[in-house]
């Protein structure tokens, strides 16, 4: 068999040069590489020098070169030296593969990692030669940044280098191709410095960096930690460099089918135009040599498997408390009858960040980083104004969201509340949103499962069961259907207690053909069973209204108060300290070294409908997954099984004074069994 011989010109340097044998659509090649360290002089001598022998060459490196600063000159001049001294023999510069093999690479990890590009901080280095792209990477996020080492310099950068000279401002706006040469490399050194100084300083906010491996060099870029490559032509050894700048993936948008050499595209495609007799390539052929060759993009982890993801989560005062602990606001509250004046005005501020959350690390090894941005409304404000009102605010959130390249966000508090629940804003915003409500649900029942265990007076068995009386007060709402649905198969008897009637039939009808192991009852009315029950989730929208007579609540009963508002005031609770009230269940984030702001929570610990969102960020679900108050039992089944993959666990159980503590549950246990004792009940 005759051996075609290939030659790859490159004005990258010659540190990569080879020359070896490697077999390519069953045909046996002799690969050659020449680099000329930005000599096009010399590329041309090389050209002519192998032009006898050589079956076809391919031109490569004009952008490496440029980006290391060994070339300054025009590119399509020297494409056009080199492909008339190629004279007759077949010549490419491998562009027509380039664009089928960078969109492929994109499309191809956006297919096994959905959302992975989604709304991507992206770094774009060169952009003539990454154009393919950076076009499809526009696709999948608006957050695409430019910048070419010379030609595409930052307009501050020629303006410095303009200044640093002493030359004429206006030249700062000319394109740099119609500045002559020795001024254009007079202004090009100062340029860059700044150009190279703003670069660096993007990079450290990059989620995608896309850049050739020599122009990461030219721009001095070492640390790239957490950040995915798009590159080509990765050699082991070079990757090996990138895994030790902290780059977490490298997306290799040239195959490379031989395990003794490193090719670029050009060599690729040229042993394609051998193949196909000489012949310049329709992209049929480009398509049929790709399969028949089993050519595939790579996608290379130098530190393992990992995947980090985005968040944003939407916070707000709770009370005119917070303003005391913010200057100068703290200082103006102290003058009598301005809180209320602050409240009012803080209402109208605009969203801001207020903490960077970082070091969630899932035990599967998929990492998130997030932003908590704040309104400033209080609750009162809140539900004052019209939903209108706050839907604008979280649509600014959104925004400043999206600028941080989050993929995701999530509503806290009084925020997922307003109006339709989160509706509006998820059709409206530019992310996706959710409100938190199915891990709420999930980790209010968590808590008050934990709780029972704590108390240890309700007996529960091997499987964590109790064997005992719950009660769902709000059933047929959409938090309370929910809850009904999980102590259906978590206890011996449960009451669903509503005053639609109809919709509490159909209720306990739809649980029943689910097989529960409780017996269903129904009451339109609490009172009369309130007695009895071991335990009763209250999830009602009475707004301030007696939900329950907490004097006929049965000793050592554990309550978790899912309504928001609450259901039950601080002073019912305090007329019942034999009796477990709990708010809510708040979750353990995963990660030895979670850093996030102070939001009234022990550190690493997260209200669960944040948990939420960082869930859905560490599977990759950039999906709107809670919105509306209509919650689905699927959901919170599915929240709950995915914050378990991911290392959340139930972290503290809260009531109206906080967090309670082993004392608190060891006090309401003595007063609970001492309260029986003396009533005679067991």
């Amino acid at each position: 068999m005759t051996r075609q011989v290939i030659v790859n010109v490159s004005l990258a340097g010659p540190e990569l040069d080879y020359d070896k044998q490697a077999t390519f659509l069953g045909q046996t090649f002799r690969l050659v590489r020449r680099g000329t360290g930005g000599d096009v002089d010399q590329a041309v001598a090389v050209v002519k020098r192998w032009r006898d022998r050589a079956s076809a060459f391919a031109f490569s490196g004009v952008r490496e070169a440029r980006a290391v600063g060994t070339f300054d000159g025009d590119e399509d001049d020297a494409l056009a030296r080199i492909r008339t001294a190629c004279a007759d023999v077949p010549f490419t510069d491998g562009q027509a593969l380039t664009d089928v093999l960078q969109e492929w690479a994109i499309r191809g990890v956006n297919t096994s990692l959905p959302g992975f590009f989604s709304n991507a901080r992206t770094l774009v280095l060169g952009s003539g030669n990454h154009a393919r792209t950076a076009a499809v990477l526009a696709e999948f996020t608006d957050n695409v940044d430019y910048l070419d080492p010379l030609e595409r310099l930052e307009p501050a950068a020629l303006a410095a280098a303009a200044a640093v000279l002493g030359l004429a401002g206006e030249v700062a706006s000319l394109p740099m191709r119609l500045i002559p040469g020795r001024l254009r490399e007079r202004l090009t050194q100062p340029a860059e410095w700044v150009g190279h100084a703003l670069t660096g300083h993007r990079t450290r906010d990059c989620d995608i960096i896309v850049a050739s491996y020599d122009e990461l060099t030219g721009f001095d870029l070492e640390q790239l930690a957490g950040t995915t490559l798009i590159s080509s032509a990765i050699s082991p050894e070079r990757l090996a460099d990138l895994g030790s700048r902290g780059v977490d993936r490298v997306i290799d948008t040239t195959p490379q089918p031989f395990k003794h050499v490193t090719v670029v595209a050009a060599v690729l495609e040229a042993m394609m135009v051998v193949r196909n007799g000489g012949r310049t390539l329709s992209n049929d052929a480009i398509l049929a040599a790709i399969q028949e060759a089993g050519l595939e993009p790579r996608t290379l982890m130098p530190s393992g498997p990992r995947r980090k993801s985005r968040f944003a989560f939407v916070i707000h005062p709770l009370s005119t408390q917070y303003f005391r602990k913010v200057e100068p606001l703290g200082l103006i509250t102290q003058v009598p009858g301005m809180t209320t004046v602050v409240e009012k005005a803080a209402a109208y501020f605009p969203p801001f960040v207020y903490s960077h959350v970082t070091g969630i690390t899932s035990p599967t090894g998929a990492e998130a980083e997030g932003w908590l941005i704040t309104v400033g409304g209080t609750p009162k404000e809140l539900l004052a104004h019209s939903p209108e009102f706050t839907y604008s605010r979280l649509l600014d959130a959104a925004e400043i969201a999206r600028k941080l390249g989050a993929q995701i966000m999530g509503l806290g508090a009084f925020t997922k509340v307003v109006g339709d629940a989160g509706i509006t804003v998820a059709k409206r915003a530019p992310l996706p949103v959710t409100t938190g409500n199915s891990y709420s649900a999930s980790g209010a029942l968590w808590a008050a499962h934990e709780a029972l265990n704590r108390l240890g007076i309700s007996e529960v068995d091997d499987k964590g069961r109790l064997r005992g009386t719950t009660m769902v007060i709000g059933a047929t709402g959409s938090i309370g259907s929910v809850c009904a649905r999980l102590l259906a198969l978590a206890s011996d008897e449960l009451w669903l207690v509503s005053p639609e009637s109809a919709k509490l039939l159909a209720l306990k009808r739809e649980i029943e053909r689910n097989n529960p192991r409780a017996k269903i009852h129904v009451a339109a009315k609490p009172d009369k069973h309130l007695a009895k029950m071991d335990m009763i989730v209250t999830a009602t929208s009475a707004a301030g209204q007696k939900v329950l007579d907490v004097m006929a609540l049965k000793p050592g009963c554990v309550i978790t108060d899912v309504a928001r508002p609450l259901d039950l005031s601080a002073e019912d609770v305090a007329k019942r300290p034999d009796v477990l009230v709990i708010e809510s269940g708040e979750i353990q984030l995963p990660g030895e070294n979670v850093r996030m702001g102070d939001i009234g929570l022990p550190h690493g610990v997260a209200f669960a409908c944040l948990a939420e969102t960082i869930v859905l960020a560490l599977e990759g679900r950039y999906e709107t997954f809670t919105v509306g108050r209509n919650i689905e039992w699927t959901k919170v089944k599915e929240i709950y099984r995915l914050g378990l993959k991911h290392g959340m666990k139930l972290a503290t159980i809260s009531g109206v004074n906080g967090v309670f503590t082993d004392e608190d549950f060891d006090r309401v246990r003595s007063l609970a069994l001492a309260a029986r004792a003396e009533s005679g009940q067991s």
